[in-house]
């Protein structure tokens, strides 16, 4: 399969016929979010939970490191430093159903529990998985964007549950524009290499800042990280970082969540993942391949 996103051919990322099966076959751990969270998650689009995943950091860790060291055998992978550049920036996704710690991540943890609760939603519908690294010594922004028109999905509940898997400082760490997820913008998708915007030729999207604004009543949020602290994010919270020098590894792994209203919608740019799915626009999104984890 060829990403049509400039990503490397890669393998077929849904290995199984029957994702559901999963679902039904196990139980996810509850964990009960602070009203206070929650009402944070609502009003800036992002909240931090600190360190309820550290005993998931080093398997994570494992699978990643595992897609590094052969990025052929799996999907959708991408290296976006561009040659010449110092050190290394991969990320890659859908690969849930090929590493077994991603699997386990998702069917056992608590992730589907907060990002239900989160999302105010009875439901949370498993979308796909993302991982990322910055090799020590990269200097490579992540381009300012949002990830709503990424997908082939829309709807008000999502959630991405970010989990960081090195201890971070707060001048590499992922930055976020608080309540632009109700700013009611769709920003054209950004390729991660160059920061360009893609050719979209849709007249309801608009191009995001290539910088966050700086002053006025606009509120940036960041935050040193210890590994296996959390954020859950909402698809439409702009979000990117500097270009500051990574001192050391910086990689992390986020679980992506659909609620109660999110339906299939079709848009007139390639999506990530590029699915060919035999859907109409507000059709749910089939269990078979995004299973209900909560709900």
């Amino acid at each position: 399969m060829l990403n049509p996103q400039s990503r490397v051919a890669s393998v077929k990322w849904n290995v199984l016929d029957d994702a559901a099966a999963l679902a039904h076959a196990t139980e996810r751990r509850q964990i009960e979010l602070d009203t206070a969270m929650v009402d944070t998650f609502q009003r800036d689009g992002v909240c931090y939970v600190p360190g309820l995943f550290t005993d998931w950091v080093e398997p994570l860790r494992s699978g990643l490191d595992r897609i590094m060291d052969s990025p052929g055998d799996y999907a959708f992978t991408s290296d976006s430093a561009e040659p010449g550049e110092p050190g290394r920036f991969f990320d890659t996704y859908c690969n849930w159903q090929r590493v077994p710690e991603f699997s386990a991540f998702a069917l056992t943890s608590s992730a589907a529990f907060l990002a239900a609760q989160c999302m105010q939603s009875s439901t949370a519908q498993f979308f796909h998985e993302h991982s990322f690294a910055k090799e020590a010594g990269t200097q490579k922004a992540t381009p300012w964007h949002h990830d709503l028109p990424y997908y082939c999905v829309d709807g008000t509940q999502t959630a991405s549950v970010y989990v960081a898997l090195d201890d971070t400082p707060e001048d590499t760490a992922v930055r976020f524009l608080a309540e632009s997820h109700r700013d009611g913008n769709t920003y054209v998708p950004r390729r991660f290499r160059t920061g360009e915007d893609y050719d979209y030729d849709d007249p309801s999207m608009v191009s995001a800042p290539t910088a966050p604004p700086d002053g006025g009543e606009a509120r940036i949020i960041s935050g040193a990280l210890s590994a296996g602290d959390a954020i859950v994010f909402d698809f439409r919270t702009l979000h990117g970082t500097t270009p500051a020098p990574v001192a050391g590894r910086r990689r992390a792994f986020s679980t992506r969540w659909l609620g109660d209203d999110v339906r299939y919608v079709e848009r007139l740019g390639v999506t990530s993942p590029p699915l060919d799915l035999d859907l109409l626009p507000g059709d749910r999104m089939p269990e078979s391949l995004f299973p209900t984890l909560w709900g």
